[in-house]
C-alpha cells in the first residue's frame, strides 16, 4: 500500500487533480492531506469536491486542518478576521467559487468538512501536521495552534522526544531544491516540508507536491490553473 501526503492545494484543483493522476492514485492507496485547501486560487470548492468525491468513492482521504481553514472558521464571528480573510488571504475567491458572496452561502456539508478536520496524524514512523509542531512544550502534541501557525522551529526539534519519527509538513512555501535537499537528509534533520507554493509564481515554486511515505520518493505537478495574483 503506498501512502502519499500532500499540502497546501490553496484552491488549485485542476493541479491537485492532475497530481492525483500523476501519482496515479487508487482505491489501495492511503492520502493524507496536509491543511490549506481553500483561498488564493480559483476554485476552493471544487478542491473540497474532489475530496468528497474521491471519500465516496471508496478512497482513502484524511485530512488535516490548516491555518486558513480555522481562519475561514473565525470568520463566521470575527468582523475583522473576516476583512482580514477576503481582502489578504484569498478568501473573496473562495466565496466565489461557491458562487456567493457571503459565508452563508456555504452548505453545510462544507463547514462539517471543516469542523471535523483533525489537528495531525500519526501514520507508520511519520508525524504529519500541517505547519509544525512546539518543542518548547513538554509535549508539543498538546499545543493544537502551533500545529496550524509555527514557522522557523526546526532549530528547536526535540530529538529525544522525535525519536525515529519524521515530521511531514507545510504552511510555509519552499523551493523544489530546498524540499529535494530535506528528503538527501532525511535520516538526520527528520523533517521534511512539502510546501512549493502551488499558487506562487516565484522561481522554484509554483509545483504542488506529493510525498510517498514509504519510498520516500516526491512527485512535483506544475500549476494549471488560472491565478489571478501571486500571493507571498
Amino acid at each position: 500500500m503506498r501512502k502519499f501526503a500532500i499540502s497546501d492545494i490553496h484552491g488549485c484543483n485542476q493541479t491537485f487533480n492532475a497530481l492525483l493522476k500523476k501519482i496515479e492514485f487508487s482505491k489501495s492507496d492511503q492520502l493524507f492531506l496536509l491543511g490549506d485547501y481553500i483561498d488564493r486560487g480559483p476554485d476552493s470548492k471544487g478542491v473540497l469536491d474532489t475530496i468528497f468525491r474521491l471519500q465516496d468513492s471508496g478512497h482513502s482521504v484524511s485530512c488535516l486542518k490548516g491555518n486558513h481553514e480555522e481562519g475561514l472558521m473565525k470568520s463566521r464571528v470575527d468582523k475583522d478576521q473576516l476583512k482580514t480573510w477576503c481582502n489578504y488571504w484569498g478568501g473573496e475567491r473562495t466565496l466565489r467559487s461557491f458562487g456567493t458572496n457571503d459565508l452563508n452561502g456555504i452548505d453545510r456539508r462544507y463547514w462539517r468538512f471543516f469542523e471535523e478536520l483533525s489537528p495531525y496524524v500519526e501514520v507508520d514512523d511519520y508525524l504529519l501536521v500541517h505547519a509544525g509542531l512546539n518543542f518548547e512544550r513538554k509535549n508539543p502534541l498538546e499545543d493544537l495552534h502551533a500545529m496550524r501557525w509555527i514557522r522557523s522551529w526546526y532549530q528547536n526539534v526535540d530529538y529525544g522526544w522525535l525519536k525515529n519519527r519524521v515530521i511531514v509538513h507545510g504552511h510555509t512555501p519552499k523551493s523544489r531544491t530546498m524540499i529535494e535537499t530535506d528528503l538527501e537528509f532525511l535520516d538526520t534533520i527528520q523533517v521534511v516540508n512539502i510546501d512549493n507554493g502551488c499558487f506562487r509564481r516565484d522561481i522554484e515554486m509554483g509545483q504542488l507536491c506529493a510525498f510517498e511515505l514509504t519510498q520516500k520518493k516526491l512527485y512535483f505537478q506544475g500549476n494549471i490553473d488560472s491565478m489571478e495574483a501571486n500571493y507571498t
